[in-house]
């Protein structure tokens, strides 16, 4: 303790000097805390207290960490100028933050970040970044998730000008260093791997220290130069600890396949230009679920033979099955669900498998459903109805030629699941919504549904799944009207009902598992954001005032839903309640109306300032450049808002915004690899499943064809990620292995949103 204290003492004596060379530029107002000047603020229940020249907060447990929030705002910064950050920070237990200077505004875009740390005795922190764009920004600590509640107070804080060398280095400071050359520059010339439009944007990316331009040509097939051009520097990438340079050859508009971008004798892969990647894209998105499917055998004539097996959890042999099942109990119902109990049985058998494990989940099965059927709206409504999603012989299932488009046909699958796992009339928690069934220990790999033998238990209702089901089902309502009235009208019920349910029930929170077996948690204890979804998809079917009113008093009617870490997700799906509003919301005023169209407007172009400023072309830059689980996902979703953006506005800004981004999933990345089975010369075909598992097994099949995965996790969750992945920058936190599941796992909300972005792509033209 002793050295600690000398050397924060010894960085307060260089911090003291920086200070008076750059306090002329110094852009924190009264961060001594000594004038009542100081502009912070609290967030998240965050209580912020002045005592003896210091700022404290008054932490409460719980929560992610951007949940409880300290910061403050209207700070101007200069574009390319270097700043430095510093502060002292202490607290009576250790703890650990992370401090960012973000826009002040959507997509609250990080412009540095770093983690923060505290004691009982105080910290000297600092960092030095450069500025990178003009728009008012924030200084924001995230303090959210500790278990318990805790308290920081910060003094000090100073955020000024200064020359791009400055003294460095002692404990208890967080500096950015030059990079030197990184072992990803023998990576050649990265590339969408499977193509670009002939009319859209064509670029790729070079990791390189050069701090000159670089000479690049364009081959054809043949090796012959058909294109020449000069790189430009795309700037350092936290996400790959690099510099960057990006050749532009969006002029070059020859069809042709076999195409490659040659850099300092290095060659890209192959790629096409002009082909029509989307439209095929589109159809084997759609046709994974085919496979996915519970309680029906799998049919080789429509899957392909490999993918052929028998109906899982339908009762039979050894498998307990999903046919007649009990709710959870004992004493592991009674540590999660508290007095809780029911005596009834239900059949919940047909579903999606969720992932590569057999467990169904209301609230992940509600908004993937909601996505496909997303598809289906927008096709029909954005391209006067001539989008191939209308269609009902698009994607390889049993009921081609039934008279229904294909889309509505899979949706169903899920949808008939999810309104079995409503609770029965006469009971307790009547209309209230199962949150998940799955087996009660986890089984090995491989392992065919059908021969699953473990115990499946119905976990406790929760307020977050009875939303997701009365805002599907009210999506589903106006959708199925013209093909099945009948069906339309049972899901139009069930959503009513749903809603009174958990009007009534507004705290059954789904919790964690505390080593719950067999299962994911998807826990969430916050439902304003399903309770907005749930209200936008009721008024924008009926029309009727009681939602319209719901909206209003929401917290997310006016604010900001949108973040560039993930658009929308099963957690918190109250961005995808904005983007129907504003697609199809034409019975709200007219006012409401063009207050939420703009905004969605407003997003989509902020997220194309973002990409523009991505050397991979990517709209995601989540806070610390840390890559989220599933942040393949997170990038489509993204794509969903500019999508939606374009719809609105026609702005072909927009489209190629949307078309770019795809470069990153099909291979423009720090992987060198698509992350779309089968598309592009290098791709995943060992994601996590227990029956597309050829990798342990050569009698299984490898997983099919438009199998999404799921992408970098800078959080290593599993046993491959520990061994083989610690220190990896966030682009490179992957591995193709079927044990892989933190990075590498297939999921119905992976696939839906790609299903959605490949017919907007295939369509918009």
């Amino acid at each position: 303790m002793i050295l600690r204290n000398v050397v924060a003492a010894v960085a307060l004596v260089v911090l003291g000097l920086f200070l008076v060379q750059a306090r002329a530029e110094e852009t924190i107002v009264d961060g001594a805390f000594d004038q009542a000047k100081d502009g912070f603020w609290g967030a998240g229940d965050v209580v912020l207290s002045r005592e003896g020249g210091e700022l404290c907060a008054s932490v409460p447990a719980g929560g992610q960490a951007w949940d409880r929030l300290m910061g403050v705002s209207d700070i101007k910064l200069r574009p390319g100028t270097s700043y430095r950050l510093a502060l002292k920070a202490e607290s009576r237990d250790p703890h650990d933050f992370s401090i960012l200077v973000q826009r002040a505004a959507e997509p609250w875009t990080a412009q540095a970040s770093f983690e923060g740390r505290a004691g009982e005795e105080a910290f000297a922190l600092s960092t030095t970044f450069v500025a990178k764009e003009a728009d008012p920004a924030q200084l924001v600590f995230h303090l959210g998730g500790a278990p318990d509640p805790w308290r920081l107070c910060i003094d000090d804080v100073t955020l000024a000008a200064v020359e791009a060398t400055q003294p460095t280095g002692s404990e208890g400071e967080t500096e950015r260093q030059s990079p030197g050359p990184s072992p990803l520059e023998a990576l050649p010339p990265l590339v969408n791997q499977a193509g670009y439009f002939l009319d859209g944007p064509k670029r790729a990316t070079i990791i390189s220290s050069s701090e000159k331009p670089l000479a690049f040509t364009l081959a054809d097939e043949a090796g012959r130069t058909v294109g020449e051009g000069v790189t430009r520097p795309g700037g350092f990438d936290p996400t790959v600890g690099a510099d960057t340079q990006i050749a532009d050859f969006s002029a070059f508009r020859r069809a042709g396949d076999g195409y490659r971008i040659v850099v300092n004798g290095a060659q890209s892969v192959p790629f096409a230009v002009g082909r029509d990647v989307y439209s095929q894209l589109r159809i084997d998105a759609l046709s994974w679920f085919y496979p996915q499917r519970s309680g029906i055998a799998i049919d080789g004539d429509i899957a392909g033979e490999v993918y052929a097996r028998p109906a899982g959890h339908i009762g039979e042999g050894e498998n307990k099955g999903d046919t007649d099942v009990s709710c959870l109990g004992g004493p592991v119902a009674e540590t999660l669900y508290g007095d809780w109990r029911c005596d009834y049985r239900l059949d919940v058998s047909g579903g999606w498998y969720d992932a590569g494990d057999n467990g169904k989940y209301s609230v992940n099965g509600a908004i993937s459903a909601a996505q496909l059927l997303g598809a289906f709206e927008r096709g029909r409504l954005f391209t006067a109805g001539a989008s191939a999603m209308l269609g009902d012989s698009l994607s390889n299932i049993a009921e081609n030629g039934n008279g229904i488009p294909d889309v509505l046909d899979e949706a169903r699958w899920e949808l008939e699941f999810l309104l079995k796992m409503i609770v029965p009339e006469g009971q307790p928690l009547a209309g209230m919504v199962h949150h998940k069934i799955h087996d009660t220990a986890w089984t090995g790999i491989p392992l065919l549904p059908h021969m699953d033998a473990e115990e499946r238990m119905l976990h406790r209702p929760s307020t977050a799944a009875t939303l997701d089901l009365a805002a599907v089902a009210a999506q589903g309502a106006r959708l199925y009207a013209p093909y099945d009235e009948d069906f339309s009208r049972k899901l139009l019920a069930a959503a009513r009902k749903a809603w009174l349910a958990a009007a009534a029930n507004p705290v059954l929170y789904a919790p964690s598992s505390d080593g719950m077996q067999g299962g994911g948690d998807y826990n969430d204890d916050d439902i304003t954001d399903e309770t907005y979804w749930a209200a936008a998809e009721l008024f924008i079917t009926t029309g009727e005032k009681r939602y319209l009113t719901a909206l209003h008093g929401s917290p997310y009617w006016a604010g900001p839903v949108f973040s560039p870490a993930g658009a929308f997700h099963w957690r918190n799906p109250a961005g995808l309640g904005r983007i129907n509003l504003a697609l199809y919301g034409e019975k709200l005023p007219k006012n409401d109306l063009s207050m939420i169209r703009k905004s969605v407007v407003s997003a989509a172009g902020n997220f194309l300032k973002l990409q523009q400023k991505e050397p991979f072309g990517q709209i995601y830059r989540p806070a610390e450049a840390r890559y989220d689980w599933g942040s393949n996902h997170a990038i489509l979703q993204n794509m969903i808002v500019m999508a939606a953006g374009y719809d609105l506005t026609g702005d072909r800004a927009l489209l190629d915004g949307v078309r770019e981004s795809m470069d990153y999933i099909l291979g423009r990345n720090a992987m060198n690899m698509s992350y779309i089975t089968g598309y592009g010369a290098a791709y995943p075909k060992n994601q996590h499943s227990r029956w597309y598992a050829h990798q342990v097994d050569q009698r299984f099949p490898n997983p099919p064809v438009g199998s999404l995965a799921g992408g970098p996790n800078s959080t290593p969750v599993d046993e491959i990620a520990r061994a083989r992945l610690q220190g990896c920058v966030p682009q490179t936190c992957y591995a193709d292995d079927i044990e892989a599941f933190g990075s590498n796992e297939i999921a119905i909300n992976w696939n839906a949103p790609l299903v959605y972005v490949a017919s907007f792509l295939a369509d918009a033209r």
